[in-house]
């Protein structure tokens, strides 16, 4: 979100409107920012509206966003022209995040990810929702080094179109340093299984770092999981990325006590 929300204040907007599911983790970052920035924020949510909310949707509420449900159709074609002026008649001027934050910018930033890291690796894993993440990670590695995709979504194998479209858009070169799993999605969005709390109770019991069961806990189950099947060369250098989404798990699982 770092260079969209600095365009944002380039043009003076004081109002960031974005979607999202009921457990996305770019509504959570978005009004976080618009708390902390003093800025009006607006979340479209996939679905129907749900009493009490989720951790997620009610820290959103906390924050000041205002959140607005609309049916699953609707929010397939959320970029049409005619739906994005039906916002503005509604909504007034606003500066307009994508689902997940993907755009050119968020993969500017993404990138920055890879900058930060302070050790030589061979591989980066992280989860994927939109792709963004991943196509910003991937866009700022280095030579010789390979970014693996978790998609938490069913049917998620239209994420690696998105992906190309997204590097395609920074004029990236298409290389073969990436690709994108489908097959640790336990079911698809915000679904689970007790296999992966299974996985995430005894992760935290062994390395006391909690996963959630939306994103960082399918990213690495299935990274446990390759590494168990013989995937990475031996000796490989591996960067896992936690990318956050605690505030999903069931509040009365005892991971969100400990």
């Amino acid at each position: 979100m770092k260079y969209n929300l600095e365009a944002a204040a380039q043009q003076n907007h004081d109002t960031l409107l974005t979607f999202g599911g009921a457990y996305s983790n770019h509504i959570y970052a978005t009004a976080a920012a618009g708390k902390r920035l003093d800025i009006r924020t607006i979340g479209i949510i996939r679905g129907e509206a749900h009493k009490p909310l989720n951790s997620t949707l009610q820290f959103a509420t906390d924050c000041g966003m205002q959140l607005n449900y609309i049916d699953r159709f609707t929010y397939r074609n959320k970029t049409s022209e005619e739906y994005l002026n039906s916002l503005n008649k509604k909504y007034g001027r606003f500066y307009l995040l994508p689902e997940g934050g993907s755009n050119t910018l968020a993969l500017k930033g993404c990138a920055e990810i890879v900058e930060d890291i302070n050790q030589e690796f061979d591989f980066i894993c992280g989860a994927c929702g939109t792709g963004a993440t991943l196509a910003g990670i991937i866009y700022g590695l280095h030579r010789k080094q390979t970014a693996i995709g978790f998609s938490v979504l069913k049917g998620g194998g239209f994420l690696e179109k998105e992906i190309q479209h997204f590097l395609q858009q920074v004029n990236f070169e298409p290389s073969a340093n990436w690709q994108l799993n489908t097959e640790y999605h336990f079911g698809g969005y915000a679904k689970t299984t007790p296999e992966l709390w299974s996985f995430i109770e005894k992760f935290k019991k062994n390395f006391d770092v909690p996963l959630d069961s939306v994103y960082t806990g399918k990213m690495f189950y299935g990274l446990f999981d390759l590494i168990k099947k013989g995937f990475f060369p031996r000796g490989s250098r591996i960067i896992a990325i936690h990318s956050g989404g605690l505030q999903g798990n069931p509040e009365n699982h005892r991971l969100m006590t400990d």
